[in-house]
């Protein structure tokens, strides 16, 4: 697969201005790759940021009225956090990974840029059997940005498994945590009326 642009230094402080959250991870490295990644993806796609993808779960599929993609991202991360230092104060045996889960949650929509992409939809849309739609959904993509960029199976992992897809697998604590907040994230801002209705589609959070 053709990468479109060059990862530049402009993407890449445009993601870190776009996910702060990232300055939490504690491992240089590992912070470095997750910020490769997502400057990575963007460089497979038509955007220039975060933002400039529709702030939705799926391309048209429950869209915030008022919001960004980022407010997603970052949602999940904090929600994910939250959710783990909670559960381990009650049950002090628990051991959650937080570099792990920071980076995996910053990455489980890694993939977005290609699967929102408005030449890859029009290209898709015009031929759904040559290729399929979408070809290749963002849990995948995400996945190839991740092992592209070096970052450890357990962060490709979370990618590839928070979604749908990840009912065909064990998922791991780290990601079990961020697929349910994944979930939770849209059901809460459903309940709370922030999605536009005619994009509203059920959603389920599995095993």
């Amino acid at each position: 697969m053709k990468q479109r642009r060059d990862v530049t230094d402009e993407l890449r402080a445009t993601v870190r201005k776009e996910l702060p959250e990232v300055e939490e991870i504690q491992d240089e490295s590992l912070r470095a790759k997750v910020i490769e990644a997502w400057a990575l993806s963007l460089a497979h796609s038509g955007f220039d940021s975060i933002d400039a993808i529709e702030p939705a779960a799926n391309p048209g599929v429950n869209r915030l009225k008022n919001g960004k993609q980022s407010d997603h991202i970052r949602g999940v991360t904090k929600m994910a956090v939250a959710v783990a230092e909670q559960m381990c104060a009650l049950m002090p045996s628990l051991s959650v990974d937080k570099d792990c889960l920071i980076a995996g949650a910053l990455c489980h929509d890694v993939g977005k840029p290609f699967e929102f992409d408005p030449e890859n939809r029009k290209r898709w849309e015009a031929n759904p059997y040559a290729s399929g739609l979408p070809a290749i959904r963002h849990p995948a993509f995400g996945v190839y940005i991740c092992l592209t960029v070096g970052l450890p199976e357990e962060i490709a992992h979370c990618a590839a498994a928070h979604s749908g897809e990840g009912e065909l697998v064990v998922r791991s604590l780290e990601n079990t945590i961020i697929h349910h907040v994944d979930y939770a994230f849209w059901n809460v801002c459903r309940a709370g009326d922030l999605l536009v209705p005619e994009t509203l589609a059920a959603l389920k959070s599995g095993r």
